[in-house]
Order: C-alpha cells, then sequence, then structure tokens
C-alpha cells in the first residue's frame, strides 16, 4: 500500500519507519530542512513543502496513494491536509495535540477517517488507523514479524468457507479464531468464516498483504483506504 506522512517529526518519522518496514511504500511531507534531511537519510522520499497546502499535496501524487496520515504537532495544518486529501479519495488521520480535542475533533471532523492521540496512543495505533479497521496490528514480535487481527468482510474470498479450507501463505501462522460477538479460542476446522468472525495471525511482514487479501479481501482494503468501510 502507498501511504503520505506529512511531518517528519517524533510520531511521523516512527510511524514512516513502521510502515517501511513492513514493506509498504512511504512518502514523507516536511517543511523543516533538518527534520527532513534526517528523514531523506533513512531512505524516505521526502518532499520539502507546507503539508497543509494543497499544491505541494498535488505534487504527493494523492490519487495514487491509499492513505494520507497528518502526524506534525500544528492541528490546523494536520486538519487543512486532512480535507484536501479526503478530496483526492485518499484515508486520512489527523492527528491531535491533546487528548480533549479527541472527542471534539470526531464530533465534528466528520470527514476524517481516524483522530489519534499519539501520546495515548502511540506509532502504531497511528499505524492500525491508517491500515484501515478491518487489519489491526496486536504486537510487533520480532522486526520482521507480527501478530495481526483480522476481521472478515462482505469482500473476502474465504467467507462462507471453513477454516479448514482457509490457506494462509508461507511464513504465517492462524493463531485464534473468533466468532463476531464472541471471545476468541483455539481455531477448529469445520467452523465457518462469515462477515464480522475475526483471526489472529502470525506472520513474516513480506506476506502481510496476501494475508489481508486472503481474509479481508482485496477491495475492501481499498475502500477501507477511501473510508468506503
Amino acid at each position: 500500500m502507498r501511504f503520505v506522512i506529512v511531518g517528519a517529526g517524533r510520531v511521523g518519522l516512527r510511524t514512516a519507519r513502521v510502515l517501511a518496514d513492513e514493506g509498504h511504500d512511504v512518502s514523507i511531507i516536511e517543511r523543516d530542512v533538518k527534520k527532513a534531511e534526517r528523514a531523506r537519510k533513512e531512505g524516505f522520499q521526502v518532499l520539502e513543502g507546507d503539508g497543509s497546502t494543497e499544491a505541494v499535496l498535488e505534487d504527493a501524487d494523492l490519487g495514487e496513494v491509499d492513505a494520507l496520515g497528518a502526524l506534525t504537532g500544528d492541528l490546523n495544518s494536520n486538519f487543512v491536509a486532512c480535507m484536501i486529501a479526503k478530496h483526492h479519495g485518499c484515508r486520512t488521520v489527523l492527528r491531535i495535540d491533546e487528548e480533549y480535542r479527541e472527542e471534539i475533533y470526531k464530533k465534528y471532523a466528520s470527514d476524517v477517517d481516524e483522530v489519534v492521540y499519539p501520546e495515548r496512543l502511540g506509532a502504531i495505533a497511528a499505524k492500525n488507523a491508517l491500515l484501515g479497521g478491518n487489519i489491526r496490528a496486536v504486537a510487533d514480535i520480532e522486526r520482521n514479524l507480527q501478530m495481526v487481527e483480522l476481521t472478515v468482510t462482505d469482500e473476502s474470498p474465504m467467507r462462507g468457507y471453513t477454516l479448514s479450507e482457509l490457506e494462509l501463505p508461507a511464513k504465517s501462522r492462524l493463531l485464534a479464531f473468533r466468532k463476531s460477538g464472541e471471545k476468541y479460542g483455539v481455531p477448529t476446522g469445520d467452523v465457518s468464516l462469515e462477515l464480522g468472525d475475526q483471526l489472529v495471525v502470525l506472520a513474516d511482514f513480506g506476506v502481510l498483504d496476501d494475508v489481508r487479501r486472503i481474509v479481508v479481501g482485496e477491495t475492501a482494503s481499498r475502500a477501507a483506504a477511501t473510508g468506503g468501510v
């Protein structure tokens, strides 16, 4: 997936690293020269400029981007960046700087897909918001190994099949399963996969996209990126 991160500060750069480690295509927009250079030295494609201006965001080719995370320390700039990105069909994640603002922005910023308070949630939550609600990182086990929770959607190619028919790629393993609204348990082969069911999978970063496509579905993940889920 392709992501644009506005802001190469502590939160933005950490989130970009996590996404890049999983093999995603990440670009960064940063107006501070020193921060931009630091991100560039880490191998990121960096666009220098104000991420709250339409001209700069259009240079980031938003039409081909799955999601934009406005993760600077400037709330107003973040909000404007999200509004522009939403106009281009991107999933949007807005960073707020004070916890009390979270409910305010969730109430009034209806066009923003996710509001995050990184000081509480951390970079992994910002990454989960970018990935969408149908796949959630549970834990980073090693640099190349992650435990993820996936939700079966209408678009899942495995919907209606049983767990015994689920064929995950190499370097991935099903750890737990639950029907919608129930507790997790050890998966049994004769249980069918239905809308809202959830699976916990341990997978190498290199096959996470394949796991997501199998369980969640290709079009569903794109819909999440454009705010359709």
